[in-house]
């Protein structure tokens, strides 16, 4: 009843004292940014507590040398990984993209939402590829260090059961968690070639991949829903978040491979002086395959890590939307009653 009561009010107060419409230019609210932000944040979270032990894999069969191979595939290497290092061995350091997924997401998100708001046409696809590239462009500089420090605690200790990593960590020089591997990096091999080694290749992957992701999702979202995303239920959100993901990473997998094997370089010998010197070493001595190597177990972690961080995210923005709407709406009635 309270709420008919302040439609009528309303209507009757519209009518007395008619609102002419002004023109204005179209405004952001301070809600709009922080939920993009907010949204990204909880999304990465979801999409590396589902994809971890994938990206594990996927770093060990990309650094592997293909003629002495240590795993045959996706399945045998997990089931290396679990019988020699327990469980805990496909959640080798993630602690590093744990602890910074969120802020990189939310600065992905962040960048992507409000690039739109302020793009001359948001609704083209166009829109949508630039503001996922400048998003991914910018991510790029908090991702490159944390997946070199990732890729350093992934590979290290291989093989060996998790009792006697756990001793070796302490008694040997390994890294012990992600600050002690930057630590250690940048006492051994400095800043430049160090800290930011593989920096270029993060770039060139991430702003064309996080283009395709971005754009993908939307398409597949418009697709879905008649023209309308807002019309896909859930379902469709995990399913349109997976198939973005595997495109994305389809897109840019060879220079991934390249960008692992570049930042895993140096963590026991050297044997790359230089990215071309990388590539073409890699080529020489395993062939052309070597730029697929790993392929499989990325498309299998792809689909439920990206399904999660487009969902959670979706619904996320729809539920701060939505609560913010009706808060506007109260606040409206309020004044009127006033």
């Amino acid at each position: 009843m309270r709420d008919l009561d302040l439609a009528l009010v309303y209507m009757i107060r519209q009518q007395e004292y008619p609102i002419l419409p002004t023109p204005t230019s179209p405004s952001i609210t301070l809600g709009e940014p922080v939920w993009d932000f907010a949204a990204g944040c909880f999304g990465g979270c979801a999409g590396v507590l589902v994809g971890h032990p994938f990206d594990t894999v996927k770093v060990r069969l990309q650094t592997q040398n293909m003629l002495q191979r240590t795993y045959s595939g996706t399945f045998d290497c997990f089931k290396q990984i679990i019988q020699k290092e327990s469980v805990f061995g496909l959640y080798k350091g993630m602690s590093s993209p744990l602890g910074v997924v969120a802020f990189v997401n939310a600065i992905g998100f962040g960048i992507y939402g409000n690039s739109l708001r302020f793009a001359n046409d948001p609704d083209s696809l166009l829109s949508h590829f630039i503001a996922g590239f400048s998003a991914g462009s910018v991510q790029s500089l908090i991702l490159s260090p944390m997946e070199l420090t990732k890729t350093r605690m992934q590979i290290q200790g291989q093989g060996e059961p998790r009792w006697v990593y756990i001793r070796h960590v302490w008694q040997r020089d390994m890294y012990k968690n992600p600050i002690d591997c930057l630590i250690k990096i940048y006492q051994k091999e400095g800043m430049r070639n160090g800290v930011c080694k593989g920096f270029f290749l993060t770039l060139i992957r991430e702003g064309p991949a996080c283009g395709v992701y971005f754009t993908t999702y939307e398409t597949l979202l418009r697709y879905m829903g008649n023209g309308d995303p807002a019309e896909v239920g859930t379902p469709g959100l995990l399913l349109a978040g997976g198939l973005s993901g595997m495109v994305s990473w389809s897109a840019m997998y060879p220079v991934d491979v390249i960008k692992s094997r570049y930042q895993a370089d140096g963590a026991t010998i050297k044997k790359y002086s230089s990215v071309i010197d990388c590539i073409r070493k890699s080529y020489r001595t395993e062939g052309l395959h070597v730029f697929g190597q790993g392929y499989m177990s990325t498309m299998v972690r792809a689909f439920p890590v990206n399904a999660a961080t487009f969902a959670v995210a979706t619904l996320f923005l729809r539920l701060a939307r939505k609560t913010d709407k009706k808060k506007r709406e109260e606040s409206d009635f309020e004044v009127l009653l006033a």
